[in-house]
């Protein structure tokens, strides 16, 4: 039967009692009595071998002055490196594992957390030395919220910055499996190619989708020479005030250039259907529509010009004639088109030698824009010659264009019919 005796307010035991307890064990009713009671359990505590860790018979145990039981390989991580793997191999170090204060994160004994941690979930261990400024967002990362930082941080050490598992997108797609051909398009945002960090915050925001921003003040961080052409341009395209940028672009990739979501038409035709059921239904295309090319004449961003043209077109249907009013058709086709009354070369609209584009449009004051009589867009004539044109608020001039090998035949309600022919001059 032992015997304590209180010395000093220090407890001891007699001679004797530190033989007694050496054969009993370290957990008895009296010492350590709840020791490998906890849901996890350190191997050597759950199988009673204390003198992995610690040295047997050290006279500074409890039993003898009141320090602590002396530690095996002289403590640290020596001691865990004993039996574990090394933690510190990878060129970014967890600063605890770097000195070798295992023990700042695990119960060397036990624990009711996996992995023995001091803390019911990671991220209250992590917040006991990180600062928590990433769970009071409204948006927060799933495993941020079920505070599982091991998820996307390897605790020990990594070859990657903030100890990741993996590097940029690859670290994401760990667990976004599914969203992993949405990466691999043809076209892909530079941000994806980098780091999906470069717009998500990988802890929260208060932004959808855990985004640094909403709608297009995310896109402006990257983009600012695009903020200032659009701030700058005095026709802003109407999709920009209605929608966000992801309306007409993928975020991370495309299959389609500038990433949009599809085909330039079928883009702008989501909008402007009336345009599309147009061109959807007419024989004759104009050049940059036949060819998927909106871009070829419209900012679709903004512009100084009307309809968000590039470059200058008359909105009027009267006006003199000049050469740099028309610089968005001139962009492609003949710019001396109708500066010459006669020529045999420049266009083969012309009665013999007669052109008749400048007999049409060179004029003052009344020269006649170039969709007076051409589709800008698509049409049923060749050409692109118009059904029709708009002429004051009630009535629509009409045109039926007839071909012929060496000329044609014009049918309008703004003259009486005419026939033009390159070989054979008509007189009027």
């Amino acid at each position: 039967m032992r015997k304590w005796i209180a010395v000093a307010g220090v407890v001891s035991v007699v001679a004797g009692a530190w033989v007694a307890q050496a054969q009993e064990g370290c957990v008895t009713d009296q010492c350590h009595a709840s020791m490998g009671t906890a849901e996890y359990v350190h191997g050597p505590v759950g199988a009673g071998q204390c003198v992995v860790c610690h040295e047997e018979g050290n006279p500074k145990h409890p039993t003898g002055s009141g320090s602590d039981f002396k530690l095996a390989f002289g403590g640290g991580k020596d001691l865990c490196y004993a039996c574990h793997d090394r933690k510190d191999a990878n060129r970014i170090v967890h600063k605890p594992v770097a000195t070798g204060d295992c023990v700042a994160c695990h119960d060397p004994h036990q624990s009711d957390t996996e992995l023995q941690l001091k803390q019911p979930t990671t991220s209250e261990l992590c917040f006991s030395c990180h600062e928590n400024n990433k769970t009071n967002r409204q948006f927060v990362h799933g495993p941020v919220a079920a505070g599982d930082c091991n998820i996307c941080h390897n605790p020990h050490s990594s070859p990657y910055p903030n100890l990741t598992e993996e590097q940029g997108a690859e670290l994401c797609l760990l667990c976004h499996i599914d969203r992993k051909e949405e990466f691999t398009r043809k076209y892909v945002h530079k941000p994806v190619e980098e780091d999906c960090g470069k717009c998500h915050n990988a802890h929260g925001t208060d932004a959808k989708y855990m985004l640094y921003g909403e709608g297009e003040d995310l896109c402006f961080r990257c983009h600012t020479k695009m903020k200032e052409h659009i701030e700058n341009s005095a026709v802003q395209h109407t999709a920009l005030k209605k929608e966000s940028c992801t309306a007409c672009h993928t975020p991370h990739s495309s299959d389609f250039p500038r990433q949009l979501r599809a085909p330039t038409k079928d883009i702008c035709y989501t909008c402007h259907t009336d345009m599309g059921a147009r061109v959807k239904n007419s024989k004759y295309l104009h050049g940059p529509v036949k060819q998927n090319d909106c871009y070829a004449c419209h900012d679709p961003h903004g512009s100084n010009y009307a309809k968000v043209l590039k470059k200058a077109f008359p909105a009027q249907f009267y006006i003199p004639y000049r050469t740099e009013n028309y610089a968005l058709c001139f962009d492609c086709h003949n710019k001396d088109i109708a500066l010459n009354e006669f020529t045999t070369k420049l266009t083969d609209f012309r009665n013999g030698d007669l052109n008749l584009h400048f007999l049409h449009v060179n004029k003052d004051p009344k020269g006649r824009s170039c969709k007076a009589c051409h589709e800008v867009h698509a049409g049923n004539q060749e050409k692109h010659i118009r059904r029709e044109v708009p002429f004051g608020k009630h009535w629509k001039l009409p045109i039926k264009y007839t071909k012929t090998p060496t000329g044609g035949r014009c049918v309008v309600g703004c003259h009486k019919p005419k026939d033009y022919d390159r070989e054979n001059p008509v007189v009027y």
